[in-house]
């Protein structure tokens, strides 16, 4: 059973995604993950992107605890109806359309973000949820990552979630890391855009 840790919608039990293709984030994890993101003060009115959403878990605590709009996506039709259940659940406890649902794959989503004619994205984020499933090669992971950076503000964070035992994420130029952390069989990494003065 998953529910929102703290915040507005605090100990809301969210829908799970039914079989075993989608590995929920524990509580643990969830509620170290979000404590990091409170102490550097970045949540509070963020524009949140959560990919591989699964259930929606991440995105759905964010904004629980003062998140400006977060944005699911997801492709997998099972996770699509929990996401959407879990979004409109959330919503009402915050009496606002905080959270909405965006199906796709991952980088047609962060795609539609960027005018690829002008070369600027049409939507920029604050902070980025990436929890993409196990078999997700690195070489996958890096395209993906480039495509985060062009549709992500100055200051962002991004937090990608892999098991511990995969190798730590091939940061494209531009992004660096911050900080990581391991619980169990779960490690966090924690990224943001090269500061250029």
């Amino acid at each position: 059973m998953s529910r929102i840790v703290a915040g507005v919608a605090g100990g809301t039990v969210l829908k799970s995604v039914p079989g075993d293709a989608t590995r929920p984030t524990t509580d643990r994890v969830k509620e170290a993950l979000f404590s990091k993101l409170e102490s550097w003060d970045v949540l509070a009115q963020a524009r949140v992107l959560d990919l591989y959403a699964g259930s929606g878990a991440l995105g759905l605590e964010a904004a629980s605890r003062g998140a400006r709009s977060v944005v699911l996506v997801e492709k997998a039709p099972k996770a699509i109806a929990v996401c959407q259940q879990n979004a409109g659940l959330v919503n009402s406890v915050l009496r606002a359309t905080t959270v909405s649902v965006q199906r796709g794959s991952v980088d047609s989503v962060l795609d539609s973000c960027f005018d690829e004619h002008a070369g600027t994205p049409k939507r920029t984020f604050d902070v980025f949820f990436l929890d993409p499933p196990y078999p997700l090669g690195e070489a996958e992971l890096n395209a993906t990552l480039e495509r985060v950076l062009r549709v992500a503000e100055h200051e962002a964070t991004i937090v990608v979630e892999r098991s511990s035992r995969s190798p730590e994420p091939n940061w494209p130029a531009g992004l660096e890391l911050i900080t990581s952390k391991k619980y169990g069989e779960t490690q966090l990494w924690f990224a943001e855009p090269v500061q250029t003065n």
